[in-house]
Order: structure tokens, then C-alpha cells, then sequence
């Protein structure tokens, strides 16, 4: 887990229901059980102030950082996500976005990959569909300045081949499935009584393995997947142990907030 990814994970997991702020000595002791140094921390700090996910701000314990409104939106639609509530219904319509030609290959990429994080495949270059609209998306097209004419449609067809055309259920269902079994032996090789701070780093490592997977899986809805779908069996132990490791990591996090200079 590099720092940038840390960082956001413990933003969106524990910082956000916080206020969103912390002290950079807080932020370093935060990311030290997952072995990710001091200065690493630093410039992943500042690099994703120059992106604007993050502003410096003065915190009672000094110099701190806090969650920008892009970042929040982007904290609250992965958490959505992350944590979903069952299964989500589907009214048969497609979310259909066309998009205008990008010359610029930076710019074109990076739109590449934020529409897939956003649940979005693409039909050709400039056509994506999504299972749902995405409340992020018109941010999204905003900042890059790009515009786009947004759809829904039902297919005249079956839905299930264009599912299998645009996305690959095969590479997402094996992902899940070494997922889980990764994800298994991490968490059971926590031991009785595990020291908050090891149990943080654990429930950390749990918690951005399974966040990966809103990069690769859009949460299409059950009728569309085929039977006995993975995601299902790992979301239900994702859910369960993600649960049981929060009090011991919750009591890391507030503790190292209330004293960030406290030698665990």
C-alpha cells in the first residue's frame, strides 16, 4: 500500500466521520503501523494538496490537513460503494454518457480512468453506459472541461451480452475470488488481544484490498451477473470483518488524534 493510497483510505474510513482534519504528526503515527515512513507520508501529503484533495490548515496540535469538498465528493460516492446496503434495485435502463472527442492524451486518460471508477464502460471512445447515474459525474466533467450528452436507455436486446461485451465478469470474478481467500488469511492471522495498532493496520489492509474493486466492478445489478456470483460471498465477508475490527482500530485512530506524540 503506497502512502497516497493510505492516506485516502484513512481519510474516507475513519477522518471523515472526524471533522476530516488531522495534524501531520497524527497522519504520520496514523500510517506507521502500515510500515509507510515519515517522509513518504509527507509528500504524498503534499502531492495530493497540488491535486486538491487536500488544504493545509492549523489544527490545536499544529500544522494539519484537511478534506477539500472534490475530496469529500469523492470520500462519500466511494463510501456509498464501499458499504452498500444490499442489493440495489435496476429500473432495465442504461446510464449512457457520449462524450466529446479529447485530443489531449493526458487529459483523455485520466478521463479514462475516472469513468471507470465511477462505474462507467466503455461501448467505443466517446460512449460509456453505467447500471446507474453517477452523482459525482457532473463534477467530474466539469473540472476537466469536457462536455457530454447524457442518456438513459433500455437496450434492444439482452442485456446480459452487453454486459459481457463491455465489462470482463470473468477477470472481476476471479479477482474476488483470490480476494477472498487473501483476505481469509489476513485477518486470521490476527491474534486474541491483538494491540489496537495491529489490528488497525489489518482492518487498513482489508479495507484497501476491497476498495480496489471500485475501480474493476461497477455494482451491477444481480440479474445481470451470472449465478453464484463471488462478489456476493466476498462483500458478506468483507462486511463481517470489517465490522468486528472496527472498535480496536476506531480506539487507534482516537487515541493517536487526542495525542499524536504518544509512543503506542
Amino acid at each position: 500500500m503506497n502512502a497516497r493510497a493510505a492516506l485516502f483510505d484513512l481519510y474516507g474510513d475513519h477522518l471523515r466521520s472526524r471533522g476530516g482534519h488531522a495534524s501531520v504528526a497524527a497522519l504520520v503515527r496514523l500510517l506507521a503501523p502500515l510500515e509507510i515512513a515519515a517522509p513518504a507520508v509527507r509528500t504524498a501529503i503534499s502531492r495530493m494538496v497540488r491535486q486538491g484533495w487536500l488544504a493545509p490548515m492549523r489544527v490545536p496540535q499544529g500544522p494539519g490537513y484537511a478534506v477539500t469538498p472534490k475530496c469529500v465528493r469523492r470520500l462519500d460516492e466511494a463510501a456509498l460503494r464501499i458499504y452498500r446496503p444490499g442489493t440495489i434495485s435496476w429500473p432495465g435502463k442504461w446510464h449512457v454518457v457520449v462524450v466529446e472527442q479529447v485530443r489531449e492524451r493526458p487529459k483523455r486518460e485520466r478521463l479514462r480512468a475516472d469513468l471507470a471508477f465511477l462505474g462507467y464502460a466503455p461501448l467505443s471512445e466517446t460512449t460509456w453506459i453505467g447500471p446507474r447515474p453517477s452523482p459525482e459525474l457532473a463534477t467530474l466533467l466539469t473540472a476537466e472541461q469536457v462536455h457530454a450528452d447524457l442518456f438513459e436507455a433500455a437496450l434492444d436486446g439482452d442485456p446480459r451480452e452487453l454486459v459481457a461485451r463491455a465489462w470482463d465478469l470473468a477477470s472481476i470474478a476471479g479477482a474476488y475470488e483470490l480476494w477472498l481467500s487473501q483476505a481469509a488469511d489476513l485477518v486470521g492471522a490476527v491474534p486474541g488481544r491483538a494491540p489496537d495498532d495491529l489490528v488497525f493496520a489489518v482492518r487498513s489492509r482489508l479495507v484497501h484490498g476491497w476498495r480496489n474493486f471500485l475501480f474493476r466492478d461497477p455494482g451491477l445489478p444481480a440479474e445481470l451477473l451470472p449465478p453464484a456470483w463471488p462478489g456476493e460471498k466476498a462483500r458478506s465477508f468483507f462486511e463481517q470483518e470489517a465490522a468486528r475490527l472496527l472498535p480496536a482500530a476506531a480506539a487507534f485512530v482516537d487515541r493517536t488524534l487526542a495525542d499524536p506524540q504518544e509512543n503506542q
